[in-house]
């Protein structure tokens, strides 16, 4: 049985971020180092895999060493092991696993796999010291596009998610297709500021018998595509106001589905993850829904928004204290799916998901 004042070691290795962090008793960060490959990957235009993976292999000693040193630790303090298994580029996420497995089996502490979409939940918990379930959970990421229910440590419904591109996906390929540096998302966000979001009007999706659901490949293809016949008209493209107006485009497509998330479950509190929520003009329109709706509204710190591994140490230790660990012949999962945290749990809860999608479709909403 994990102590209440266990120490969780964290380790993130998802994309192309190597990072580990030192977190007690589940909400106190005492250490979060995040080694970034962005320069690295930046004359590429996005992330290549395989460059990512040598990557990891030659960062995540020292990023380990240096996160117990900045806490004061040695192994010999730590009470358990966290890891990302997935989802996430499976050659990145493979040496985060093996370097999980040798301490866990070295220091015979326990290990515990954490599902990447979960530990950006948790990033709320490490920042709200009196945050608990029940909560919506809207997690907008480059990789990620989820409105979950969270009834309880463990517990997740999937109320909706993106049918094809992520949100924060559909950010950069429509920044690299202007000219933008990367990583294209902040920069698409800082010349959205000084352009028009009513310049021009973009379609937004509906998916059909699943009115929860994201798509935002259909958004992207439409902005590309007045790009493309602006210039071969030789027309004059004014990049702020094509910014301004995906951006409007985007984000509404997310702040959309709250409301009827909300009527939906009865639940009033949302929490707010994922590197997309560091985007002031989202941070906007959802305190102002918040507020018309009169529901608490929760955002993790910036620095907490983007990958990191002491949101996967938090929600490794509820993990822990619930009674969930892996054993040490544990895979990646790039695929992996935040229903199958705890699958007995998700049984009872997917039939609850039908009935308020049912619902949900019902109501118009």
């Amino acid at each position: 049985m994990l102590s209440e004042d266990a120490i969780v070691l964290g380790i993130e290795t998802s994309c192309d971020e190597t990072a580990a962090a030192c977190v007690a008793r589940g909400r106190e960060t005492l250490s979060s180092v995040v080694s970034s490959q962005i320069e690295v990957h930046r004359k590429f235009g996005g992330v290549v895999p395989e460059i990512a993976s040598r990557r990891h292999v030659e960062a995540i000693i020292p990023v380990i060493d240096q996160a117990l040193s900045d806490a004061g630790l040695t192994l010999a303090g730590v009470d358990a092991v966290a890891v990302a298994y997935g989802p996430g580029l499976v050659g990145a996420l493979l040496v985060g696993l093996a370097a999980a497995k040798g301490l866990a089996f070295a220091m015979g502490i326990p290990m515990v796999c954490v599902n990447h979409i979960e530990g950006h939940i948790y990033a709320n918990f490490l920042a709200h010291a009196l945050l608990e379930p029940p909560m919506l959970c809207l997690t907008v990421s480059g990789g990620h596009t989820e409105l979950v229910a969270m009834h309880g440590h463990g517990r997740y419904q999937v109320l909706g998610r993106t049918r094809d591109d992520a949100a924060g996906e559909a950010f950069d390929k429509v920044a690299r297709v202007m000219g933008l540096p990367y990583p294209g998302g902040p920069a698409l966000e800082r010349l959205a500021r000084s352009g028009d979001p009513d310049a021009m009007a973009f379609p937004r999706a509906h998916v059909e018998g699943r009115p929860l659901d994201f798509s935002f490949s259909g958004l992207k293809t439409a902005v590309i595509n007045r790009l493309h016949t602006m210039e071969q008209k030789g027309a004059e493209i004014d990049a702020a106001d094509v910014a301004a107006s995906f951006q409007k485009a985007a984000l509404g497509e997310l702040v959309s589905r709250i409301e009827p998330g909300v009527r939906a479950t009865g639940i009033r509190k949302l929490a707010v993850s994922g590197g997309v929520a560091s985007n002031l003009a989202l941070r906007a329109a959802l305190d102002e829904l918040a507020a018309r709706l009169e529901i608490e509204l929760f955002y993790p710190p910036l620095a907490l928004c983007t990958d990191n591994a002491a949101m996967i140490a938090s929600a490794g230790y509820y993990g822990l204290a619930g009674g969930r660990t892996s054993g040490l012949d544990a895979n990646a999962v790039p695929g992996a799916r935040l229903e199958d945290v705890s699958a007995a749990l998700c049984r009872e809860d997917t039939a609850a998901c039908r009935r308020i999608i049912s619902g949900v479709g019902a109501s118009g909403a």
